[in-house]
């Protein structure tokens, strides 16, 4: 099927919970939330008539003891007896759900479809996130010897500064960026302004990784509508078209990987991306990117092709990816501020897209850009989904 050029779905509503410590509230009651702002935003849609299918990307069992959770969260939104499907790829979960959910509409076989993600990690000790965590890396390489995320991004963080010159003072910038950003969104978990200095002065994690260069341990549920071109104007006179969508793997294990300095299956991913929605990176105007870390996103404005190997911390110096940057990245706060419940950030960054491009994301609004990015990383980079958006008419 030759899909060059053509959207392949249409976003005609999306919903996010609050993010951040979310006590009393289960999964289910944060997925409900984020999927009742996609109905009230969508009022021509009957959830037991008109959706045909709900699938959602969560990480772990663990955090809830609890698995079979996709006809748990149709029952919980009122859509049951459509069939539901969980999916999971780590962190990147939702970013799959939401290539699931194209297959499923380009497919023909389903109109209508709800894609969405959650996790609920809060409730959990810092030493049991952790580990529920680490259970996405390599277990008998990884794990078993000790290894975390923070420690795996820290060894591409320290290769990065060695290769390339990269500075803690750059990757600095980018948590303060993600941090001014999230001042602007209600529904972020961090509402706060640093500086410079006090992510330095933070305590280490992962050397060269301090606490503000780690993204937030965060409860949330993030959901979106997505139809058939051809009906998508039956709910919506603004929809967003999902013009391109790729997905890249690579080994899960840094141990086996050629260069920590870049990540393989993100450069398979926008390749596909960009090919499918015949684009090239210099036609991003706006972008949610996988900064799980302060290094994830250095490393992602390279990968992504919107700047050369080794510029990433020279692109964050020149405030290129800032609010009033040429290409503003992680608008919403990113996984840095915003928060990072893993299984709902991929659909999270969606959100962020859709708002953007129909005019909907408040003091945070950049006006004027019509194509948007969504990366979301899965582990260490072992998975990365790509979505390309467009504000266009078709």
């Amino acid at each position: 099927m030759d899909l060059k050029g053509k959207p392949l779905a249409a976003v005609v509503s999306a919903g996010l919970s609050k993010f951040g410590k979310r006590d009393g509230f289960s999964s289910r009651e944060l997925f409900s939330e984020a999927v009742m702002e996609a109905f009230e935003r969508c009022p021509n849609l009957d959830p037991k008539r008109d959706v045909k299918a709900l699938i959602v990307g969560s990480m772990s069992e663990s955090f809830e003891h609890q698995c079979h959770l996709a006809p748990i969260m149709s029952d919980w939104v009122g859509m049951l007896p459509a069939p539901a499907l969980r999916v999971e790829v780590a962190c990147a979960s939702s970013g799959a759900a939401i290539r699931q959910g194209v297959f499923a509409i380009l497919s023909g076989l389903y109109d209508v479809v709800i894609v969405g993600g959650f996790e609920k990690m809060t409730h959990r000790t810092t030493a049991e996130t952790t580990e529920y965590l680490a259970m996405a890396s390599d277990f008998p390489f990884e794990q078993w010897n000790g290894a975390t995320f923070p420690g795996l991004f820290a060894l591409m963080a320290t290769a990065h500064m060695y290769k390339y010159g990269t500075t803690e003072e750059q990757m600095a910038l980018v948590a303060v960026k993600n941090h001014h950003n999230a001042t602007l969104n209600p529904k972020a978990h961090m509402q706060r302004e640093i500086t410079v200095e006090q992510v330095l002065s933070s305590r280490i994690i992962a050397k060269p990784l301090k606490l503000f260069d780690c993204s937030l341990i965060s409860d949330g549920a993030s959901c979106a509508i997505l139809t058939s071109v051809e009906v998508a104007r039956k709910y919506t006179d603004s929809p967003v078209y999902i013009i391109g969508s790729g997905h890249g793997a690579d080994t899960i294990g840094l141990y086996e990987r050629d260069d920590l300095t870049s990540l393989k299956a993100t450069k398979m991913a926008a390749k596909e991306a960009y090919e499918m929605a015949g684009l090239s990176p210099k036609d991003i105007d706006i972008a949610e990117v996988h900064d799980c870390f302060t290094i994830a996103e250095i490393i992602a404005y390279e990968d992504l092709g919107f700047c050369k190997p080794g510029d990433g911390g020279k692109f964050i110096e020149d405030g290129t990816p800032n609010l009033d940057g040429e290409i503003p990245v992680n608008t919403s706060g990113g996984l840095k501020a915003k928060g990072h419940p893993v299984g709902a950030t991929g659909v999270a960054q969606l959100y962020e897209i859709y708002l953007q491009l129909t005019g909907q994301a408040g003091k945070r609004q950049v006006d004027g850009w019509e194509i948007g990015l969504t990366h979301n990383l899965g582990g260490s980079g072992a998975t990365c989904i790509v979505h390309i958006y467009s504000g266009h008419k078709y």
